[in-house]
């Protein structure tokens, strides 16, 4: 069930974030053409945040805690760009423009997962 909020979030979250910024984009010519790399993207950036990210978070700790927690942006920048990158491996339609365009990506994922998570997932 956390894998699924998660993709529901980072589905969002992408799609708002593309919306922002031109770096981030998804092959297709029309929305419903880019829906597919979207969910692509949105379940390898869900797989990463649910495997690689509590490690990376882990190991970065110290750097966490120094910055008061501003590290994290460049942390969630770079598990962005680790999703371009394997989406890069397999051709899936789905990129990621620069690491300035991933921090600005990152930001704004984290907003819309928080108000994916807060609004939408938790009425129950």
């Amino acid at each position: 069930m956390r894998f699924l909020s998660w993709f529901v979030a980072d589905v969002a979250g992408l799609a708002v974030a593309a919306w922002f910024f031109d770096g981030i984009w998804f092959e297709g010519a029309d929305w419903q053409e880019k829906l597919v790399p979207l969910l692509i993207g949105a379940a390898i950036l869900s797989v990463i945040h649910m495997y690689v990210a509590p490690v990376v978070k882990l190991l970065s700790l110290p750097f966490i805690i120094v910055t008061l927690g501003l590290f994290l942006l460049v942390v969630n920048a770079c598990m962005l760009l680790l999703a371009d990158w394997v989406g890069g491996l397999f051709d899936l339609g789905f990129g990621v423009e620069g690491f300035w365009t991933a921090v600005g990506g990152s930001i704004v994922l984290s907003i819309v997962g928080a108000f994916t998570s807060a609004f939408v997932l938790e009425r129950e």
